[in-house]
């Protein structure tokens, strides 16, 4: 009879023994390959199915266990237990899933044993190996791990595998991190917590700035009484990106404004640059085309409007304006003729007095009409 432990605690314990001759016609094979399966909280049992090559009718089994050191056997029934594994067709027996309380006490000496009947025949009792939960079971990495990134840090919070008494056990939490992108140089920190039914947290400090890092976290189970520890199995990797500090966002903050400075004055330059470039094209773009007056277009709608006689009739008679000019020959200035202008806005003439009393016997009155 040997015992080992498989890989990844899909199987704690594979029992195999030896082939059961049998003693008479009466009895039927034993089962083989006996396995118990404890991971977390489940506890299970497994065996290989008894077959006959004669009789095609389905085989049943019991399932009974004991309390060490105690030499008393009890079914695994309703009144004994949470399940009922006597006269059963499956070749396994599921004691707990989610709870430690629906299967066997976990600081318990366990032993079970199975029997494969077919009406009237029986086999011989095959019987596994004692185990104690907290001693053999397959601890799994810690649940619900949420990340919270700071200013240089982590907030790591995570649950337990599973919930344990204080007084009897209690987790111990390693938490294995390193810079993303680098070498895989993981460093650990632990510590261990006693409080059931809640969420654990750990805090990373000292981290770079805007940084990813990645990260796993195990836990391992201590045995209070029995001073016997279960390490467990890794998280995934998990990685996340730390925030920045308040100088950090400052530069970032600095640098955007002063890009985006650039930038502008990038595209107001070359716009500048084109506009005095092409002027005479944007200007040529942008100017409006010739209309034509409003009289002129009602003119040219309907030809037969009198609109020659109506801009005729519109012409004020105070836009007919008489400019006049006098030319005055003074006799004191005999060599030299003196132009005097007069600009009047009235129809009449004027006459322009002579210094000395004299009078210019008939000025010379030249009109313009503006």
């Amino acid at each position: 009879m040997t015992a080992t432990i498989p890989k990844e605690g899909t199987e704690i314990r594979s029992i195999k023994l030896p082939a059961l001759t049998k003693d008479s016609l009466s009895q039927l094979p034993a089962p083989r390959n006996l396995k118990v399966y404890l991971y977390n909280t489940q506890q299970a049992l497994s065996w290989e199915p008894v077959t006959l090559s004669n009789d095609l009718r389905p085989v049943v089994y019991q399932v009974q266990h004991q309390y060490n050191p105690s030499s008393n056997w009890y079914d695994v029934n309703k009144e004994n237990s949470k399940v009922d594994c006597t006269n059963i067709i499956v070749p396994k027996c599921v004691f707990s899933t989610n709870n430690l309380s629906e299967g066997f006490p976990p600081s318990f000496n366990i032993s079970l044993r199975v029997q494969a009947k077919l009406a009237g025949l029986v086999s011989d009792w095959v019987m596994a190996p004692w185990f104690q939960h907290y001693r053999n079971a397959t601890i799994g990495p810690p649940e619900n791990i949420w990340v919270t990134p700071e200013e240089g840090s982590f907030n790591i919070k995570f649950s337990s595998p599973f919930d344990v008494p204080a007084s009897e056990a209690y987790f111990l939490y390693y938490v294995y991190y390193w810079e993303k992108g680098g070498i895989q140089q993981a460093r650990a920190l632990f510590f261990f917590v006693t409080r059931p039914n809640r969420s654990n947290f750990i805090t990373l400090n000292n981290l770079k700035p805007l940084r990813a890092y990645c990260f796993q976290v195990k836990a391992e189970l201590f045995w209070i009484s029995g001073k016997i520890s279960r390490p467990g199995h890794l998280s995934d990797i998990s990685c996340s990106e730390t925030t920045a500090g308040a100088s950090a966002k400052l530069q970032q903050v600095i640098l955007i404004a002063v890009g985006t400075f650039l930038l502008l004055s990038v595209v107001v330059g070359t716009c500048l640059f084109l506009v005095q470039k092409y002027r005479s094209l944007v200007k040529y773009w942008f100017q409006s085309p010739p209309g034509i007056p409003a009289r002129l277009e009602e003119y040219l709608k309907d030809p037969d409007q009198p609109i020659l006689d109506a801009l005729d009739n519109d012409s004020s008679p105070k836009d007919d304006a008489w400019d006049s000019v006098s030319i005055v020959l003074s006799p004191e200035n005999e060599g030299e003729d003196v132009l005097q202008s007069t600009v009047n806005q009235s129809a009449g003439p004027s006459q322009q007095p002579v210094e000395g009393g004299l009078q210019a016997s008939e000025p010379t009155d030249v009109t313009v009409r503006t």
